[in-house]
């Protein structure tokens, strides 16, 4: 773990983890991509970093897990997902990114919670980043 993930912590504060609930936390930490996103000209231009943080609450099966990986939601294909939308097109605002991560997340009906951490790396000289965090639930769950 990183020194800043101790200054700045990445987690919500209520637990996604949860025996009586039957959930599992699943995350995605500290994850850097270029994306073309910004409503400034200078944005426009070309990619920009930004850093990315995902925490899943997802509904444990009752059949349990069989050591087998289709009986869970498997952080490569949410990465391979996330990959995908970022690399999708320039989006104007990261609070527009967020909500198409968290819906592409929430369609996978085990997947009852989900929080979307999103910061530009390189804004400000002054600031290590800005950015947005959203929580959304599955309607269905």
């Amino acid at each position: 773990m990183s020194p800043r993930s101790n200054l700045y912590p990445t987690t919500p504060l209520t637990p996604l983890a949860d025996a009586e609930a039957g959930l599992r936390h699943v995350f995605v930490r500290d994850l850097v991509l270029p994306a073309r996103i910004g409503v400034h000209a200078h944005e426009k231009s070309g990619p920009q970093r930004i850093r990315l943080n995902l925490d899943l609450g997802v509904r444990e099966g009752a059949a349990g897990l069989g050591d087998r990986l289709e009986n869970v939601v498997c952080y490569e294909a949410v990465l391979d997902r996330v990959r995908a939308i970022v690399a999708d097109g320039h989006v104007n605002l990261v609070e527009t990114l967020a909500e198409r991560i968290a819906q592409a997340c929430l369609e996978d009906a085990r997947v009852r919670r989900a929080v979307v951490r999103i910061e530009k790396l390189d804004v400000f000289p002054e600031a290590v980043s800005v950015g947005v965090t959203i929580e959304r639930l599955n309607p269905f769950g």
